[in-house]
Formats: C-alpha cells, structure tokens, sequence
C-alpha cells in the first residue's frame, strides 16, 4: 500500500481544525456575550473571560467545568454587583449549562422566555436581584430543574404550572409580588418550599404536615392549613355585582350545551340498547375483520381472537353463562363495580403484542381508560394464578403498578392496569423525545427507584416465589409525574433470554412452569435489571438487528475503551464519568452468567443509591 504524503496528512489536519474548534468557539463567544449583557459597565467582569482563552482549561472566574474540563457545567456569579440583564438566548448555546447563580446582585429585568432553552438546567439562583415583571411560562418546561431561587424580587403576576416539573426538590420564592393561587406541587417530593410575603391568595394546596405556616406567611387571601385562618364555603365575587358579567355568561352557557349533549348521548345509548342481539354480534364480526388489517379500535370480545378464528373470549361464551362474578375485581376503589361485561363492550385497541401475550389499551363507557394485558402459553392452573393475584394485591409500592382486576379461565387469563399515558422507559430511551433531554441525573433516578421497589416487592414476596419474571425497559412505565412505574410484577416465571443460565442452577428446587425453579426467577430479574442498567448508560437497544447489548458492553470493556460505552448524549451533559463507570460496574455484576454470582437486589439498590447520593452532593456543592 502505498504511503500517504506528510504534506497530504498535514493538509487534512489544518482542514480538520477549525471544525474541531468551532463548537468551543461558539461556546467562548456565548459566554462573553451573555456577560456583556448582564455586566454593561464591565463591573465584575474578570479579565480572564476572552476569546484568547478557555473558559475550563484557563478556569475563568465564576465558570466551573466537568471533571474532565472539557465542557462548562456551572457560572456562578454572585456578589458581583451586575446590573445588566439576563440574556438566557447566548447562556442556552452552552448545551451543558447544568447549574446558573446570580445571588446578591442588581440584575434587572424579566427572567426571558427563552431560558427553557436551556434543558439541562438543575439549578437555578436568581434571588436577591432587581428582577421584576412575570415569570415566563416556559419555565415549567426546564423538565430536569431540581432546585429554583427566585426570593428577593420583584416578580409578579401568576406563578407558571411549576408542577409539571416533577422532579423539583426546592422552591423558594418568597418576597415577591406574586399573585394568584399556589400550584398543586408534589409536597410529597419537595424538600424546600416558601412563598411568604407575596400576594397570593385562595386555599392552599394538601402539604401533608411537611411546611410550616412560615412557608405561607404574610399573605393575607390564603387560607387553609397549616395557616390558623380557615377557608371560607364559597368565596364571593370580586366585584360583588348582582348582574352576570359576560365571562359567567359564557360559563353557563358552556353549562347549557354540555347538558344537551349528555342528554343526546343518553337517548343514543337508549337506542342502542333497544337494537336486537344479533345485530351486536354482526358489529362484532366485523371488529374482527377490521382488526386483521389495522389496528383500530373494536370491541375488547372482537379484539380477542386466535389467528384460527377460534374465540377464546367472545362474546358468544359470555352469553354461555359468564357474570360479572367471572371478574375478580381486587382491592383498589378505582375499578369498584367493573364488571366482565363492561371490559366485553368496551372499545380495545391493540397497542402491544409479544411472545406472552398481547397489550389492550380499553375505554369503558364512562371514559376511564385501562389497560388489559392478554396472557397466553402460561401453564399455571387458575388457582395457582389467583392465589398469585391476590398475593400480589397484598403488597403495595409506589413505583410498582397494581393489578385493579384479573379474569382466569382454562383458556384465558387478562389482568386490568390503570393505563399510563406517558409510555414507557423504552420509549423515552429511544423514541421521540419532542425535545426532552433525559440527562444523567434522571436516569440514575430512574435505576435508583426501580431498584428500591423491586428490593420491596423480593422482601414482600420472596417466601412465595413471586418475582417479576420479565423485567425489561418497556415494563417499565412512566406515571402522570414521569415517575417510573414497574408493570406486569409476577405475571412470568422465567424469561427466555436468561434460561442457559438457569439451566445450571440443578441443586436448587424445580418449583415452577418449563421446569425452572421459582426463586431462581428471583436471579433472572437481576439479570434483567442490569440490562436496564446498560440501556440507561449507552442509550443502545438491547437486540438491534443481531447487535448484543451485554456482549459488545463486555467487549469493550474487556479493550479499557469504558468510556465508548457511554450514551453520547451524557458525554455532552458532562456527566461524571466516575458514577457513570461505578453505575456500569454494578450492571455488570448484575448480568454475570453465572446466577449465583450475581448480587442480591438488595446490595444493588444499596450501590445505587451511594452512587446517587454522590451525585446529589456534587451538585448541591456549588
């Protein structure tokens, strides 16, 4: 092969410079302009911050880097005596911008709209300046803000739906102007609250004894705990007239065609009623024919047929005799009086399908939607499986999703979930994120609580061999707040990607389906789980087109190349390489071929969590 010219290679090199540089200059330029903006007279700002410099290798004042100094992660400028404004369009152009303090200075103006451009905002400290006017609503879109300081202002107006931004752990806005009622946040998840010495005013929302009336004080229209004055029954209008003001009139009549519309929809279902049987069953058929091409919605009874056309829960075997008791509706009041007809007429549409059974998304008449998970080729008797049901019904955890019901026949066997709208962990890892950045911070998260709620559930359930048995990324669902939810708990013994290994595993008990040993499913789960692990940390599909995750993880690994692993999307964050690498050391010790080898769920929950505690302390310690 014949050799490449130095001058050819040298050529390449400077070509490849200035695009290598580009990124880094553009970040040096947004960062000098933002300063020029909130420092007009250069009052504070250091001579350090220039063009012929870098703002990590030759740590600018104020500027803090991640712990490979390759990218800006905190600017931190307090006490400073700036007196321009914030000019979040050039501060957002640092994409890793993790953490803004501008405490104790002069800062005048709004908070701009475009600071939701910054996504991978956690920290944000604007008190004690001269800010003023209202706060932008784009602000409840910063998803990964943990703790927000706007106290020591001049804000008013109405707060933003700061709720949306479920994992918010700090908010402190007292000595404003604000207005209005206080947002329904998640007291159960906020560990600093304080909105004192505003103008708020209506009741205040359920703290569940978290904040004192402190947090409260020195706004005289509040009312309700834990402040002494209580809330009147009805609160009268502002203005006190007598007459209709055209707002009210448009509420009443919104009132008036909502009353004509449920009483049409009364007399249509009355006519429905009315209809012979056999044209029900003709619309049923053609559910049938319909859900062989598409996947729209039909009924639940047309939904659930076999490639055979041979009906395994139809609505011909309802009518043999089926009730409502066929239905086990367990303890949760959300399904109270749901009975087997309901999910028999109830629109279903096909939403998921897998080797164990298929995935219903249900609407019943009065609009609660469900979810009906089908299962099939499980050969566990019906008693076995209601025992395990109700076992299960028994043990409640905040991030594990309860069965509401289950129906169980020879044939058949359907488990009833509420339905979360917001997908799954697969999902999010690899689908349309619309934007959103799933950063380091909410992943480990994520690990940490599944972690804490499987260790639960293994506490709860271990005497009677139930673990999950199919733990994996689209099993993990995200509730209203974007908490995960682990689903189907207990529905599978064993799961086929692991069975080489549980093979070997001949001194322990055959206690189960295919001849596998029950508690051994307890090891599968781990298993799993560090897959879960893996998928967190590389943003990789765990079977893609032949491509194995765990494989080519190890492989990589096995070269010293660890940091290859790694999601780019958290290289950029300028996440911590360090966690990220004691993250990845736990995964693999969760999917050691060896079952016996691999931790308790127990002592992985406990890595986690040192791992998530070291982080939280590397961000509040700024």
């Amino acid at each position: 092969m014949d050799r490449i010219p130095i001058w050819v290679l040298s050529g390449l090199v400077l070509l490849l410079l200035p695009v290598g540089n580009s990124e880094e200059d553009e970040v040096n330029r947004s960062l000098i302009q933002f300063m020029t903006n909130i420092s007009p007279g250069n009052a504070g700002r250091s001579s350090n911050w220039s063009m012929n410099s870098d703002p990590c290798t030759d740590k600018w004042e104020g500027v803090i880097c991640d712990s490979q100094s390759k990218f800006v992660r905190k600017v931190i400028l307090d006490g400073l005596n700036l007196d321009g404004i914030l000019d979040a369009e050039s501060l957002c152009k640092v994409r890793t911008l993790a953490v803004l303090s501008l405490k104790n200075n002069s800062v005048v103006g709004k908070l701009p709209e475009g600071i939701s451009s910054c996504k991978r905002l956690t920290h944000l400290y604007a008190s004690g300046n001269h800010f003023s006017g209202e706060l932008p609503q784009s602000l409840s879109r910063l998803s990964n803000l943990k703790r927000l300081n706007i106290s020591n202002n001049n804000f008013s107006g109405v707060l933003p739906d700061l709720s949306r931004i479920s994992g918010l752990i700090s908010f402190l806005a007292q000595n404003n102007q604000l207005r209005g009622e206080i947002p329904k946040f998640d007291f159960s998840n906020l560990q600093q609250f304080n909105v004192s010495n505003n103008n708020f005013s209506g009741p205040i929302p359920y703290v569940d004894g978290r904040f004192s009336a402190s947090s409260f004080s020195g706004n005289p229209g509040l009312c309700g705990p834990p402040l002494s004055n209580t809330c009147p029954p009805s609160l009268p209008s502002k203005n006190g007239s007598k007459g209709f003001s055209s707002k009210q009139l448009r509420i009443y009549s919104g009132y008036i065609i909502l009353g004509l519309i449920i009483v049409l929809f009364v007399f249509y279902k009355l006519f429905r009623k009315k209809r012979p049987k056999g044209e029900k069953v003709e619309v049923i058929k053609k559910g049938v024919s319909m859900e062989s091409s598409s996947n729209k919605p039909s009924s639940v009874s047309s939904q659930l047929k076999t490639s055979d056309n041979r009906s395994e829960y139809s609505i011909t075997s309802a009518e043999a005799g089926m009730t409502s008791s066929s239905l086990t509706v367990l303890s949760s009041p959300v399904v109270n009086g749901l009975r087997f007809e309901d999910l028999l007429r109830a629109p279903a549409e096909l939403i998921g399908r897998g080797k164990h059974g298929s995935l219903y998304k249900v609407v019943l008449e009065n609009k609660m939607v469900l979810a009906v998970k089908r299962i099939k080729d499980w050969g566990i008797s019906s008693q076995d499986f209601k025992r395990r049901m109700q076992k299960i019904d028994q043990v409640k955890h905040p991030n594990v999703l309860p069965p509401l019901a289950f129906y169980c026949s020879k044939q058949e066997k359907l488990l009833v979930y509420e339905y979360q709208q917001n997908g799954s962990l697969f999902k999010l890892l690899y689908g349309t994120r619309n934007g959103e950045v799933f950063e380091w911070g909410s992943r480990l998260g994520v690990a940490a609580s599944i972690a804490e709620a499987l260790a639960f559930m293994y506490s709860e359930l271990h005497d009677d061999g139930i673990a999950h048995g199919n733990l994996k990324s689209t099993n993990i669902l995200l509730g209203k707040d974007m908490d995960p939810c682990i689903s189907e708990y207990g529905l599978m013994v064993v799961e086929d990607q692991d069975q080489q290994f549980l093979a070997q595993a001949d001194n322990l008990k055959s206690n189960g389906p295919s001849g596998y040993t029950a508690y051994s499913t307890f090891k599968v789960d781990v298993y799993g789980f560090g897959v879960i692990l893996l998928e967190l940390l590389t943003g990789k599909l765990v079977q893609n087109s032949g491509f194995d995750l765990a494989r080519w993880v190890h492989s990589v690994v096995r070269e010293e190349w660890t940091v290859e692993v790694f999601d780019k999307a958290l290289i950029l964050e300028g996440a911590s390489e360090e966690r990220m690498v004691n993250l990845l050391r736990v995964a693999l010790k969760c999917i050691n071929p060896s079952p016996g080898e691999r931790p308790t769920i127990n002592k992985v929950a406990g890595m986690i969590n040192t791992i998530k505690e070291e982080e939280e302390r590397s961000i509040v310690s700024i």
